[in-house]
């Protein structure tokens, strides 16, 4: 069984045969909920690639300290998924950056879209500190090591200014009336930074549509079925990777 994957950013700067202790959070996690003892190993990484392997030694009530045993650096990937989620109603946008953050998205920027029923105006702090809430548990149940950062909440007009400025980096819009597939789009293109836009339930509109491709984006459909937008973004991951892989890419 893989071993239980904890976040600190001690690992950062540790070496093999140091003590390590998780504490705070990640150490009340451990130790009350996943009832970690003694004697078991863990890996703990920084969320940034590097990954220790500890044998736990002494456990306390919210705390546990361990020995390193090993350290490894993982590579980034050659494609990073940049999600730009729609915040959609249900929690539907929760489900769908947990969901990518399994699949291997690397980093989230939450839209303000014009169709959005949820609204974080003023309270994008909140609403912030619940995606990183939501990614961080996601990035632990799936082992990753690399943690999928939460950026500033956009309106439409700031994605479109924003995008503009990204004339080098390809921009996908999940679009289901979309002339072309996803699968049109060369495997080498889903290269670096890949920015994937996914609107909420009652779609993109029109209006945000010509101001995303005219900023840069390309619009691209799915399936030829309506995917939802818990579904669409880890979706457009899944398919990414598949293209990647089937061409000879990592």
């Amino acid at each position: 069984m893989t071993l239980p994957l904890f976040l600190s950013a001690a690992v950062t700067q540790a070496n093999v045969g140091q003590a390590i202790s998780l504490d705070g959070e990640e150490g009340r996690h451990a130790v009350q909920v996943r009832r970690i003892r003694a004697g078991e190993r863990i890996y703990i990484s920084d969320g940034a690639g590097k990954r220790a392997t500890c044998l736990v030694t002494e456990v306390q009530k919210r705390e546990l300290t361990g020995r390193l045993e090993a350290l490894i650096e993982i590579p980034e990937p050659p494609c990073k998924v940049r999600l730009i989620q729609a915040l959609a109603k249900g929690g539907r946008d929760d489900q769908a950056i947990e969901t990518a953050t399994e699949f291997g998205a690397w980093e989230f920027v939450p839209w303000q879209s014009d169709r959005s029923v949820v609204n974080w105006r003023g309270k994008e702090a909140k609403g912030r500190e619940r995606w990183e809430a939501v990614t961080r548990a996601a990035c632990k149940q799936s082992r990753r090591s690399f943690l999928p950062r939460v950026a500033q909440v956009m309106t439409s007009a700031q994605l479109a200014r924003w995008l503009a400025e990204q004339s080098e980096t390809l921009t996908l819009i999940c679009h289901e009336s979309a002339q072309t597939g996803l699968e049109s789009v060369p495997a080498k293109a889903l290269s670096g930074v890949v920015n994937v836009v996914v609107g909420p339930e009652g779609g993109i509109s029109a209006d945000e549509l010509e101001a995303l491709t005219a900023a840069g984006g390309r619009a691209v459909r799915l399936t030829e079925d309506v995917l939802r937008a818990a579904t669409a973004g880890p979706y457009a991951i899944a398919a990414i990777r598949a293209i990647r892989q089937y061409a000879g890419l990592r």
